[in-house]
């Protein structure tokens, strides 16, 4: 039996309901961790982005293109499907949105387990990205988010997705969350904007702290195997879980 058309547009009616409010929560979270850029000195002036993916749409939320961070808001937030384009007639969609959208877009569309991109440029990982190098793993806090080095990806032009496919082409049989693009910066990704964010603050204190070590003597590598172990501990048995 085929299903009432009134049924049919009250199902719509619902699934377009529950879409506005994903949309709202994620415009009010993407505003907020833009905060924590700022927070963990990630970012100068109005560089650097985070986006977040609506659940259960084909859609993301990023912020506006060089907007002070002062000015960053739920409202002011811009709502793009995943080619990339301004949904026309929603709040914030008479700006133009970052010029690291068409790129946010291309991971979204590429990685849907993505739920979250962060590009930053902090000092001490963009040195790594500006001598194309990657950070070697020798820190437990490494093995524990990054699962091993922090490698490093590609020149790529901004403004189009070039940036978008090398941080796929670089991620994509990485256990890290995160890349440093040649003679550019970081990148990092999540399952949501949050783990995206921590990713980013992450690597700045790694970068800096393997910068200090090599300056008194090669740092020391941790085996695969301790790296596998701790990685694994990290992201499944350390912090709080839920028990049903």
């Amino acid at each position: 039996m085929s299903r009432s058309a009134g049924t049919e547009r009250a199902d719509s009616y619902v699934a377009g309901v529950k879409t506005e409010v994903a949309v709202a929560r994620i415009r009010a979270e993407v505003a907020s961790l833009h905060g924590e850029l700022v927070r963990y000195g990630l970012v100068v002036w109005t560089g650097g982005n985070v986006s977040a993916r609506v659940p259960g749409a084909d859609l993301f939320v990023i912020k506006p293109s060089g907007v002070s961070y002062d000015e960053l808001a739920p409202e002011n937030m811009i709502l793009c499907d995943l080619d990339g384009v301004v949904v026309a007639g929603t709040p914030g969609s008479d700006r133009a949105p970052s010029s690291d959208t068409a790129a946010h877009a291309y991971v979204y569309r590429a990685m849907p387990e993505v739920g979250g991109v962060v590009h930053t440029h902090s000092p001490f990982a963009t040195a790594w990205a500006a001598r194309g190098e990657e950070i070697p793993c020798v820190l437990t806090a490494m093995a524990d988010e990054f699962g091993g080095p922090v490698p490093v990806g590609p020149f790529a032009i901004i403004g189009d997705d070039s940036i978008g496919r090398a941080i796929v082409e670089t991620l994509r049989d990485s256990r890290s969350p995160a890349v440093l693009l040649r003679n550019h910066g970081p990148f990092t990704i999540g399952a949501t904007a949050r783990d995206a964010v921590k990713a980013a603050v992450m690597l700045e204190d790694v970068a800096r702290t393997v910068h200090y070590a090599r300056q008194a003597g090669e740092p020391i590598p941790i085996p695969a195997e301790a790296v596998d172990r701790l990685y694994d501990r990290y992201q499944n048995a350390y912090g709080q879980r839920t028990h049903n």
